[in-house]
């Protein structure tokens, strides 16, 4: 070990007269680590409902979307088309639009998608969310989610009404199936019929639809084949992507991840402030022992590597303990959930959480990075003194 890391770490674990330096030194490590880890716990989380928002609406959507204005009437020609193309796994026609439930003392809107069930379980997740039930085979049945069936108070074989925006007809239904999501928004607005059913009630012509919902092989590769698609369709039709129907959603999370890392960055910064300080009581308290080792032979670049020292040993346990803490931290949540989110306001009903090591990392190198910067000015300080003068320090 060289000579100046175990000079730092005396000084760092100094006892006697100069225990308050220590005590400062140690706030100082538990600075960068409360900063290091809620920076990283915040990012984890973050990442988090990014992830999950996704698994959710790829789960409940397709990844690509292809409608029309006026609705699809030669529905089986484009769905050839579209499963003839590349990288396409599974094709199912929709119908979709507003209607309202009514019930005895009050009436409310909802969603309501018409499905072709045969179709549909190799487009989205639905069937795999039921819970009871099935899916709806005939043209009076429906499937409602979890929180809709419990606000309203239905279960499997209750019967729930629907009044048609086209014409003002009601529409009795019985419930055959209910799912969870995880998604409040889906969970209690949405309700899937047949796809006759879901024309009647929306004034639809037989074989047309509103649109049709494509999955991919995979994920990643929606804007490729939505280029393909958009060639090599005729007709007034318009190719979206599961992304681009979420847009604003995913937007507002990347600028409020954003926002977050600026703030908590804020706190390592102090942190480091808090590192400069206990540098600069270090210098003061070290004025003679520093005279000392110049005199006896010490030069400027030994007295600065002490104090770089104290300061990366100080940020190096710091960042170390703020990555413990937050992975434990992290696990606790991902493990145990205890943190339950209203549904009403948020799309998820507990905190998610995700590590992304590529983030770990930066901010680990960062909070490093910034540790080491603060210890210039009070070694350059240190070095800057002369022998004689230090020595006559009292």
């Amino acid at each position: 070990m060289r000579y100046e890391l175990w000079l730092s770490l005396r000084y760092l674990l100094a006892k006697r007269r100069e225990r308050f330096i220590s005590i400062i030194a140690v706030l100082s490590i538990g600075g960068v680590a409360l900063g290091v880890m809620a920076l990283l716990v915040v990012l984890s989380v973050m990442s988090g409902f990014d992830y999950d928002l996704k698994e959710k609406l790829v789960g409940a959507n397709a990844h690509l979307s292809v409608q029309s204005a006026s609705g699809i009437s030669d529905v089986e020609t484009v769905i050839r088309t579209i499963a003839a193309s590349e990288h396409v796994d599974g094709v199912a026609p929709f119908v979709t639009g507003q209607a309202i439930v009514r019930l005895p003392q009050r009436a409310f809107g909802v969603l309501v998608r018409g499905l072709d069930v045969s179709r549909e379980v190799r487009v989205s997740k639905l069937r795999e969310y039921l819970v009871l039930g099935h899916l709806p085979q005939a043209d009076d049945e429906a499937v409602v989610g979890t929180e809709f069936a419990r606000f309203v108070g239905v279960g499997p074989g209750d019967r729930v009404q629907l009044i048609s925006p086209a014409d003002g007809r009601m529409h009795e239904l019985t419930v055959s199936g209910l799912f969870r999501s995880g998604m409040y928004e889906y969970d209690a607005g949405l309700i899937g019929v047949t796809i006759p059913r879901a024309q009647t009630l929306f004034g639809l012509p037989e074989g047309t639809v509103s649109g049709v919902a494509v999955r991919l092989d995979a994920l990643e590769r929606a804007e490729q084949v939505k280029r393909q698609l958009a060639a090599k369709l005729e007709g007034p039709y318009e190719v979206k992507t599961w992304m681009e129907l979420n847009q604003t959603l995913f937007d507002a999370l990347k600028l409020e991840k954003l926002t977050m890392s600026v703030i908590l960055t804020l706190i390592v910064l102090v942190a480091a402030v808090n590192i400069v300080s206990t540098l600069i009581m270090m210098v003061i308290e070290k004025t003679r022992d520093i005279g000392i080792l110049k005199s006896i032979g010490a030069s400027n670049r030994s007295v600065r590597a002490i104090f770089i020292w104290q300061g990366m040993v100080i940020g190096l346990a710091g960042t170390l303990l703020g990555l413990a803490g937050a992975w434990v931290l992290v696990w606790l949540l991902d493990t145990y959930q205890f943190i339950r989110l209203p549904s009403t306001i948020y799309y998820l009903d507990h905190l998610p959480v995700r590590i992304e090591w590529a983030d770990w990392m930066v901010t680990a190198a960062a909070a490093a990075m910034i540790s080491l910067l603060s210890t210039v000015y009070p070694a350059r300080q240190a070095a800057r003194l002369a022998p004689v003068e230090a020595l006559r320090y009292e």
